[in-house]
């Protein structure tokens, strides 16, 4: 009889507590005040006083993780079938500035529930540049993504995706529900209010659906729908939870309640039952203005003239320390008119870090582009400006010039000379409306490599690039190749070695190095140029999700063609066979001297430029030794000397 008491006062006792523990594997958290001592959390992620799950804050650059604390059983242990599961749960992404989120958050499924070495920004916390396309990571995530990345291939600035193992989704589509009716409504994940969210899998039918709405009320329709088993994804047991992450863009991303359940469906919410989100300072002031009564016309004249005062003091008021910015300072005024008010329709893309609109300079007709992000710290701020200073001063053909700037309070503006025909990536990838010919991409490349040489060896200080990619090579009228978009570019005096910095530039280009040392060299950019020169080639992204297993980095493929003799074969097949064989090979063959594992096994610009104009013979490339010091690899040695009849190759697998 004691045991059967025991039991039954247990039972009792889960259910007086905030969550309820249906089954094994059923969670559900009406608020997280009652539950925190099974709640994983790192980063930045924390639960707040009323209950609230925040996993980020507004501060820049932070990821947050809030997992179960114990793994749940995922797997058949016979069959190795994974099991169906569901979950609801409700969240809130709430950013600093009004329709400017960044990053999102994810549902994740993962071995770990702390994701050690996982980035921040674009990754969502979840993944790095090392482990991001590993399928043995064992890691899936539903992402609500407020931030477009043009390298993960996100389709706009506010969506829902499904990952696996990687950062590109394996199919996404914009935020939305469906009505009752089956009428479709946008639905925007930066608004700040709470949106419920249900994840589905049937393992019956490798059938994945998620579903979106403002509402307490389950829709019958999902938003997403994707066919796929997760019997070689998951293991049999894994934690589950949340992750997300911030850029130079900030939200707070909260979670109010949620509920999971294995082999079962996940209970609703009711909105109302929930936490509330913390109200706005907006909010609060105008509570404020609403109870004074009689007061409110004297604050409001008050509060009005208080704003007009600061907006004279504020608006385009320059410092003398801009005066020592070499490049033209525009007015703030003058660049607004130039884009029509920064109309979405003078849009042109996405740059580092802001937006780039077309313009027209009203007294000239000049036309310009036109780079509009947010910059809050003053101290950062004329840091910035030195590298104004700097990269204004550079002046090469085939460089995009930088013709001025201006801020307005923490907004920038960068000014630079418009290139009609776009970037590079929009001709060689997926199905371009115009396909380059040889003799086009042949000159692109060697416009490339001259300008990277001037900002190596010719200029005064030495500039490295960091982002080197087909999306920031934009061709002018005349289809020259300039190589633009210095946001991630580092100066160093002549001579001097670059301290350690942050992992910066885009998967698939960055050179293996960086990942250890965070040193960024003349010998990474030209990693970076040799992914240039294969995709130019190949009309293919160094590392293709949709590709064939043996094809899915570039460079290997190239390298496995060079080995059995048949390299033109990875020539794009989209120039139907109308190219220079000896240019070809050429070019393959440096782009592989480029992409080179050992730093020191890369050839300087110099050669490379010699190598392209005919000047140089390219010496012999072989497999390296199975046996190499690639820890002591000095960055910057120059292995390409004429002497040399044969040039090891030595491949990541390595």
């Amino acid at each position: 009889m004691s045991q059967k008491l025991t039991l039954f006062l247990f039972l009792i006792f889960l259910a007086n507590q905030n969550h309820v523990l249906t089954q094994l594997d059923d969670l559900y958290f009406q608020g997280f005040n009652h539950v925190r001592n099974n709640m994983s959390l790192n980063g930045a992620a924390e639960i707040e006083k009323n209950g609230l799950l925040s996993l980020t804050n507004n501060s820049k650059s932070i990821l947050g993780h809030a997992f179960y604390s114990h793994q749940i059983k995922f797997k058949n242990s016979t069959s190795g079938k994974a099991f169906s599961f569901s979950t609801a749960f409700v969240f809130a992404v709430v950013p600093k500035y009004p329709n400017l989120g960044g990053h999102g958050l994810a549902f994740t499924l993962s071995t770990s529930n702390e994701l050690p070495g996982a980035f921040p920004r674009k990754y969502l916390g979840l993944l790095n540049t090392t482990v991001a396309g590993s399928f043995s990571y064992h890691i899936f995530s539903v992402e609500f993504d407020t931030h477009k990345d043009y390298d993960f291939f996100d389709i706009n600035d506010n969506h829902v995706g499904v990952n696996i193992n990687s950062m590109i989704s394996n199919k996404s589509v914009p935020a939305a529900y469906f009505l009752l009716n089956s009428e479709k409504e946008e639905l925007d994940l930066t608004s700040g209010n709470p949106i419920q969210a249900w994840v589905d899998y049937d393992s019956v039918k490798n059938q994945l659906e998620v579903r979106l709405s403002p509402s307490s009320t389950k829709p019958i329709y999902p938003i997403l729908s994707i066919d796929i088993d997760l019997s070689s994804i998951l293991n049999d047991s894994m934690y589950v939870g949340f992750s997300s992450s911030t850029g130079m863009l900030t939200s707070t991303h909260y979670v109010l309640g949620w509920s999971f359940s294995v082999n079962g469906e996940a209970k609703s919410f009711s909105m109302s039952s929930l936490p509330s989100l913390p109200e706005t300072k907006d909010l609060l002031v105008l509570v404020v203005c609403v109870s004074v009564g009689s007061t409110f016309v004297i604050i409001l004249g008050i509060a009005v003239s208080f704003y007009l005062v600061r907006k004279i003091k504020d608006a385009d008021m320059i410092e003398g320390w801009e005066l020592q910015v070499g490049p033209r300072r525009f007015s703030y005024q003058e660049l607004r008119e130039a884009t029509r008010g920064f109309r979405e329709k003078e849009l042109l893309g996405f740059g580092g870090f802001g937006k780039v609109y077309k313009g027209t300079l009203p007294n000239c007709g000049t036309p310009i582009a036109v780079k509009r992000f947010c910059h809050e710290s003053k101290q950062g701020l004329r840091e910035f400006s030195t590298e104004i200073a700097s990269i204004g001063r550079l002046r090469h053909k085939n460089l995009v010039r930088l013709l001025g700037w201006s801020r307005l309070r923490g907004e920038l503006l960068l000014v630079y000379d418009f290139m009609p025909n776009g970037s590079l990536d929009k001709y060689i990838f997926e199905e371009p409306k115009t396909i380059l010919k040889w003799e086009q991409r042949f000159k692109i490349v060697k416009d490339v490599a001259s300008g990277l040489l001037y900002l190596h060896e010719e200029w005064e200080q030495t500039v490295i690039h960091r982002d080197i990619k087909a999306g920031n090579v934009l061709l002018d009228s005349e289809l020259n190749g300039r190589l633009g978009d210095f946001g991630l570019a580092k100066l160093y005096e002549r001579g001097s070695n670059p301290i350690t910095t942050k992992v910066v530039g885009t998967l698939g280009y960055l050179a293996p190095e960086l990942t250890k040392t965070g040193k960024p060299t003349t010998s990474s950019d030209v990693f970076a140029f040799g992914a240039l020169l294969l995709e130019v080639i190949c009309g293919r992204r160094p590392i293709e999700p949709k590709a064939l297993p043996e094809e899915l980095i570039l460079v290997d493929w190239v390298w496995d063609k060079w080995k059995s003799g048949a390299i033109l074969d990875v020539v794009d097949p989209r120039l139907n066979g109308e190219f220079d064989e000896t240019e070809a090979v050429l070019l393959l063959k440096l782009g592989l001297m480029c992409s080179n594992y050992v730093p020191r096994a890369r050839p300087l610009m110099r050669k490379i430029v010699r190598y392209l104009e005919g000047e140089v013979a390219l010496p012999e490339l072989v497999a390296a030794p199975d046996v190499y010091d690639g820890e002591n690899a000095d960055a910057n040695t120059d292995s390409g000397d004429e002497c040399k009849d044969h040039m090891y190759f030595y491949p990541q697998s390595t």
